[in-house]
């Protein structure tokens, strides 16, 4: 980390979460917040769902919420950048404070609440990204919480949104809306995921659909989701979203209600990825995302059964620079095992999770 960046990250520091958060937005918008650019090689180059990655290093949904800075982040070292969540309507999210830092945990407790501006908002800023950096760019989809079809919710942000991205995810794994969860029954996910798939169909291009699931489901449910998962032909699973679960947790703020995301939530979140790569076989794309703060984390997500990872809250702490720092140190962790390409590792250390 660079002299620069440790003094912005010690100044947002100052200033409550949420604000923080603003004020790194407003600092990408403006051109001065440190860019580490975007690493490859041979050996990263991989293929997400049919969609060509530079390096399997993502950054979550939750940071770029309304789609303001995409352009910005694709230059910023990520092969692959999801935005949102994005509803149907305008909504505030859940009352203030909603976002609490747990620094002595390096972890996040969130209860935003999918505090958007809006697909209209979101499709206008989307369609007049760039596309100058070879980085797909996709899409959170999220429900309204007073919405009395939030299936159709899922479906109307994909119609209005979808042209405009390179995939979306279905997130019916937040723990801040009221019964969002309950979508991840069999029967309520293939019905969900079979009207977006309708409208995907009804589109002029292919757009991956991916399904971001809870690190706190059991076996029975995981197995639940991939024989839904097989049945509607789903491009990938996100494991995971945030967890309701406080085990090892320290911090002052632990009993806050939300979701836990970082450090603590890593070995929970990669079992839930290695049971998924066990059903599935690795036939179906995996993204390993919770708790990854080094290059060691992100190939331990791999090693389990990833495809790719996606990351977040570690950038909280340590700022945009880790997300090179971990792209070139996955690409030495693959030589130093003998892998030519990061496909060759996925899933070779699956076993050591179950």
């Amino acid at each position: 980390m660079s002299g620069y960046e440790r003094f912005g990250l010690w100044a947002l520091h100052r200033f409550e979460p949420e604000t923080a958060h603003r004020l790194s937005l407003l600092a990408l918008k403006a051109g001065v917040a440190p860019m580490p650019g975007l690493h490859t090689s041979p050996a990263l180059e991989t293929t997400l769902a049919g969609m060509r990655l530079p390096n399997p290093v993502g950054l979550a949904a939750g940071y770029d919420k309304n789609a303001e800075v995409v352009d910005a982040l694709a230059r910023a070292g990520f092969g692959f950048v999801e935005a949102g969540a994005i509803t149907p309507r305008p909504q505030p999210g859940n009352p203030k404070p909603r976002l609490f830092r747990l620094t002595q945990d390096r972890a996040i407790i969130n209860r935003m609440g999918f505090n958007n501006e809006g697909m209209a908002v979101a499709a206008e800023r989307l369609a007049r990204r760039t596309r100058a950096h070879p980085v797909p760019v996709g899409l959170n989809l999220g429900a309204n919480k007073d919405s009395d079809d939030r299936a159709g919710d899922f479906v109307r942000v994909f119609e209005t949104c979808g042209a405009h991205v390179d995939f979306v995810t279905v997130n019916v794994s937040s723990p801040n809306t009221e019964k969002l969860r309950d979508l991840q029954g069999p029967e309520a996910l293939k019905a969900l995921l079979t009207r977006v798939f309708e409208a995907r169909d009804a589109m002029d291009k292919y757009t991956p659909v991916f399904l971001k699931i809870a690190p706190d489901l059991n076996d029975d449910e995981l197995e639940a989701i991939v024989e839904v998962a097989r049945a509607v032909r789903l491009d990938g699973i996100v494991a995971t979203n945030t967890t309701v679960q406080r085990k090892g947790v320290r911090d002052r703020h632990r009993k806050e209600q939300g979701g836990l995301s970082g450090q603590p939530l890593f070995e929970r979140s990669t079992r839930v990825l290695a049971k998924l790569s066990a059903l599935t076989q690795g036939h179906l794309p995996l993204i390993g995302v919770g708790g990854i703060a080094s290059a060691e984390d992100a190939y331990a997500k791999i090693t389990a059964g990833a495809t790719a990872v996606q990351l977040y809250t570690a950038l909280v702490f340590r700022g945009l620079g880790l997300t090179d720092e971990i792209v070139r140190g996955l690409e030495a962790l693959l030589a130093r095992d003998g892998f030519g390409h990061v496909s060759e590792a996925m899933g070779t250390k699956r076993g050591d999770w179950l």
